[in-house]
């Protein structure tokens, strides 16, 4: 499988994780600072080369009904300027709720970002690994 990462695109800040090469374990990787789309995304991309992933996966906070919001729109934009701009593929994820859980999962100086996209990267691992 290789590498993941995964990214937890916010208003503020982006949350970046990375799985191991086996694709089994997220860990916590960083905090980027929201630019513009285009920057975020050629940080993103640079952040994906430097850690060697195979693969970006984006998390889109879905409501209720599995509908995109606001939220998920500009999630969804993020994830067309990286398709374009780069060559690895981009792939999304429900991340519903992935806020709320890496707040209550986390313990010391890691930003709650960087935990809320591992914890959505591990959602998706998890469910790969099915």
């Amino acid at each position: 499988m290789g590498s993941v990462l995964a990214v937890d695109p916010g208003d503020v800040r982006i949350g970046l994780a990375l799985s191991d090469p086996l694709g089994v374990v997220a860990r916590p990787l960083k905090v980027l600072r929201h630019v513009a789309r285009e920057q975020d995304a050629r940080a993103i991309l640079q952040e994906a080369r430097e850690q060697g992933a195979q693969l970006i996966l984006v998390g889109v906070p879905l409501d209720e009904e599995g509908r995109a919001g606001p939220q998920a729109r500009k999630a969804l934009r993020l994830v067309e300027v990286l398709r374009r701009l780069g060559d690895l593929p981009v792939e999304t994820w429900d991340e519903s709720g992935s806020s709320q859980r890496a707040a209550r999962l986390k313990r010391g100086a890691q930003p709650v970002d960087a935990v809320a996209a591992a914890v959505i990267l591990q959602e998706y691992l998890d469910a790969r690994s099915h």
